[in-house]
């Protein structure tokens, strides 16, 4: 099977790291397990992942908080794993950043579908060369996956980068959030919807210099990206 990535996982439950590790690499990854938080940040350095797997319940360093310190490392796809019902804790990572979150119990099979979900989106953008989405004030670059607003490179993560390119190239379509999470997120989605609101609602805060909203809400719909009405549309 060939190899298709690299995966770090942190949980305290050995059972979980098993598990995941048994799947994962059934599917082709190369999986490590880190069991305790301080150990985490030594262990992506030295292992450059792809994606990382991240429990928020652990010994030293908590989810939440490592969220942060990945997120000032690189921008890697980071799926959370929270306790059933732990919905504060939920839209709490994702507003730090995380992509994606797991519900325990889970099922590794789900687990692995996200995994391969967010690194084909991701390097289905990174596939597209020489490719500018260009509107007043913001560029998008596919070949780089950067964000300029009013010339300036500003933060995104890998999924807000996902969201943002999807509905720029799609300018003026109104997506439920239903659709976007198949076509971002990549699999059928079951979980909780407000994942796509916690992720416009960043988008907006980073995009806020600009004059004009690109993101914006239909009600009882969802959303789409609304370009100026003059000098508008996209070149590449």
């Amino acid at each position: 099977m060939p190899y298709k990535g690299k995966v770090l996982v942190v949980d305290d439950d050995q059972n979980v790291l098993e598990l995941v590790k048994l799947y994962g690499e059934r599917e082709g990854f190369e999986v490590i397990g880190v069991n305790h938080g301080d150990l985490v940040l030594p262990a992506f350095d030295r292992e450059n992942p792809d994606v990382v797997i991240l429990d928020l319940m652990l010994p030293g360093k908590d989810g939440l908080t490592l969220c942060r310190d990945l997120r000032a490392v690189r921008m890697i796809p980071i799926i959370m794993l929270t306790a059933k019902g732990e919905e504060a804790d939920r839209v709490l990572g994702l507003e730090m950043g995380a992509d994606d979150y797991v519900s325990k119990p889970f099922s590794p099979r789900e687990l692995v579908a996200r995994i391969r979900a967010v690194l084909r989106r991701t390097q289905t953008v990174d596939a597209v060369t020489n490719w500018k989405l260009k509107y007043p004030g913001l560029e998008i670059q596919a070949d780089t996956r950067r964000v300029l607003v009013n010339g300036e490179e500003t933060q995104v993560t890998p999924r807000e980068f996902d969201l943002l390119y999807y509905l720029a190239q799609n300018p003026r379509r109104v997506f439920t959030r239903e659709e976007l999470l198949g076509a971002v997120w990549g699999y059928d989605y079951f979980g909780d919807q407000r994942t796509v609101d916690v992720h416009i609602r960043r988008l907006r805060t980073k995009l806020s210099p600009l004059p004009h909203e690109y993101l914006t809400t239909v009600w009882g719909v969802g959303y789409q990206f609304t370009p100026p009405v003059k000098g508008g549309e996209a070149t590449s």
